[in-house]
Formats: C-alpha cells, sequence, structure tokens
C-alpha cells in the first residue's frame, strides 16, 4: 500500500458521549499521516448524514454493505453492540476489507472462531480493539516483568469493579447490557479486557475454576420508567493458575466501591508490583504502578519513560486506542501482523468460555 493515509469507514459512529466519537475519531486525529476518516454507515442514511456531518465527512453511507463496498475505504472500523459483530464483520471481509472491531469480537467462542478463520483466508489486517495491551504502563509492566524485576512470578490477584452490571439503574441505550444473551458483560467487557492485559503481562491461562452470581435480578430504566430482568451476573470469581504454574485469583463485581475499584498485584520471588485504577474497567483508565524489590522494605511509584507518552493524546483513553491504530498501520502497510489479532482475540474467547463452563459445572454441584 502506498504511503497515502489509509481510509476509514465507521459503522456505528454518532456524535455525542458515544465510544467512537470519544475514543476513535480523537486517537485518529493523533495520526493525521496515517489515517483519514472517510465515511460512516449507522441503522439509517439519516443518522450517517448527521453523523458525517458532525465530523466533516465526505461519505454517507446508506448501510454498512455499501460502505464496506465502496472503493473509497480501505480499513472498515466496527463500534457497534456486540450481537451485530459478526453479520458485520463478516460482510467487510467478504469484501476483502481490512477490519478493526471493538472487543468481544463474537457473540461467544463459536463466533470469534469462525471470524477469525474468514480473516485468515482473506489474508487482511484484522485487528481487535483490546487496547489495554498497547496501554504506555502496560508496555512498561511487561518490559519490568521481563526483566525480572519481581524475580519468578508466584502468584497474581486482581480485584475490580465494572461500573455498569451494577447500582440497580440504566438508561435505555445501555440496557442491552443486562441480558447476557447479547455478550457484553461483565466478564465480557471491563474483565474481558482486562484479562488482555493480565495475558500480555504474564502468559497464558492454565486450568481455572469459576463461579459468577447475580445479586441484581433487576434494573430500573431511568428514561423509560420501566423495571427489566437482569440475568448478567454481577459477581465473578476465579482461581486456578497460569500456564507459568504461578497462582491467579480474580474478583470482579459490578457497581464501583467506596476503597478499591482496581488492584491487580503481581508477587514474585524479589519482589511485588501493584497496578491500580479509578475503575476496573483497565482498557481505558488511567494505570499507576508501583512496586518494591531487593532490600526495599516498600513500594514506590515506578513511572514509564516519558517517551512512552510522547507524541499521543494525554487522555488515557484515546491514547491507548490511538496507540493500537498504529499497529495497525504499521501491519497494512509493511504485510505485519503487530496489533491484536483476531486470533488473540480467540485466545481470550476461550478463556471466557472456560470461566462460563466452569461456573456451569459448579452450579450443578
Amino acid at each position: 500500500m502506498t504511503d497515502k493515509p489509509i481510509r476509514v469507514g465507521f459503522i456505528g459512529l454518532n456524535p455525542g458521549i458515544h465510544w467512537a466519537a470519544t475514543a476513535h475519531i480523537p486517537a485518529l486525529k493523533a495520526l493525521p499521516n496515517d489515517f483519514v476518516v472517510a465515511g460512516v454507515a449507522n441503522t439509517s442514511l439519516a443518522s450517517a448524514r448527521n453523523a458525517a456531518h458532525a465530523f466533516d465527512l465526505p461519505h454517507a453511507f446508506e448501510n454498512a454493505q455499501a460502505l464496506v463496498n465502496s472503493p473509497d475505504i480501505d480499513l472498515v472500523v466496527v463500534t457497534v453492540k456486540v450481537p451485530h459483530h459478526r453479520e458485520l464483520v463478516t460482510a467487510a471481509l467478504n469484501a476483502d476489507k481490512h477490519v478493526y472491531c471493538e472487543w468481544p469480537l463474537g457473540n461467544g467462542l463459536a463466533e470469534a472462531r469462525e471470524l477469525a478463520d474468514l480473516a485468515d483466508a482473506k489474508g487482511v489486517v484484522a485487528a481487535i480493539g483490546t487496547q489495554m495491551r498497547v496501554a504506555p504502563e502496560v508496555t512498561y509492566l511487561r518490559q519490568l516483568i521481563a526483566d525480572g524485576y519481581v524475580g519468578e512470578v508466584l502468584s497474581t490477584t486482581l480485584v475490580g469493579s465494572g461500573g455498569a452490571w451494577g447500582g440497580g439503574e440504566t438508561d435505555a441505550a445501555h440496557a442491552y447490557l443486562y441480558d447476557k444473551s447479547n455478550g457484553a458483560t461483565l466478564l465480557s467487557i471491563p474483565l474481558g479486557h482486562t484479562l488482555a492485559g493480565m495475558r500480555d503481562v504474564l502468559g497464558g491461562f492454565g486450568d481455572l475454576s469459576a463461579r459468577m452470581i447475580n445479586r441484581r435480578n433487576t434494573m430500573y430504566v431511568t428514561d423509560t420508567g420501566e423495571t427489566i430482568p437482569s440475568t448478567s451476573h454481577d459477581q465473578i470469581l476465579v482461581h486456578g493458575a497460569l500456564e507459568s504454574g504461578a497462582a491467579v485469583s480474580i474478583h470482579y463485581r459490578g457497581g464501583m466501591s467506596r476503597g478499591t475499584n482496581l488492584l491487580w498485584e503481581i508477587n514474585g520471588t524479589e519482589g511485588d508490583i501493584q497496578v491500580t485504577g479509578a475503575n476496573g474497567h483497565g482498557q481505558i483508565v488511567q494505570l499507576s504502578i508501583h512496586g518494591g524489590n531487593g532490600d526495599a522494605s516498600g513500594l514506590a511509584l515506578l513511572t514509564p519513560p516519558a517517551s512512552f507518552y510522547e507524541g499521543w493524546p494525554n487522555n488515557s483513553v484515546a491514547r491507548n486506542v490511538a496507540r493500537l491504530y498504529a499497529l495497525v498501520a504499521k501491519d497494512i502497510r509493511s504485510g505485519t501482523r503487530s496489533a491484536p489479532s483476531f486470533r488473540d482475540a480467540v485466545a481470550l474467547h476461550e478463556t471466557i468460555d472456560g470461566i462460563e463452563r466452569s461456573t456451569a459445572r459448579n452450579e450443578l454441584q
């Protein structure tokens, strides 16, 4: 491909507080030599035209199929609800377009495997939005562990709050989160994203045993006044071992705590590290790292080098997405496969599927 900017087409871009507008657009603006947003397709042509006007885009497409078929689009970005990922990603791949899909890749493991197989057959760049993996703090943490800061990793513990999936209230736009059949759960989204970062730093997961509990069985929808059932678990308990043999313990809960909302601890033969944040969405939150090793009696702040932040957005949300897009650009231009891929997504889906299957077995006991 030439050095001209890669032309991006969004399926699911709306002005306001929507994810694509608050994360993807600022991320792409930080990479003007690599990308230009060329068009959008939404649920209606009127909605697409509204978005195109708001973001000054040249093309508003009648529907998603028109966007993926357009010769003016090189990279299709899918930022819609999880149940629609399979259909839209399939259409983009069948049009031989590169794809960036938000996580989760599919509504369950089977869909993820199907999409990864198709992407492999097409030979295009197929990236998954597990952006915690490329956060500067996670890059630095991976380096610390690889360099032996804690020695041999003995155990790791993760506690986090997922925000949504708790508290008893939602709005109509987010009500789908509380039906677990939609695949957008506390397990798949906040914990899933954070597991991607954990896996990148410490390696894969071995045998895991899990229990998921739902303590909030209904949800009040504030803008409609209705009360809907909530089938998405708001307490997730996992323990077992990593592939390395290190012990792992996880507790994720819905809502927010007045105390700890993200604490990831890594304990080793030579030292200890704690990673903290304001919430359990490791992919978007600003992370802080504290560590101590050797003769140190406590933990001290460990700051990534300034070069890890230079040239990137100041906001952690846009910065992490921009760093992932930079890898996508490299892969498209150079034929590399450095960005988190659909195959990586399948591995993460397999871990989530294992947690779900373990929960089902434990519920039968």
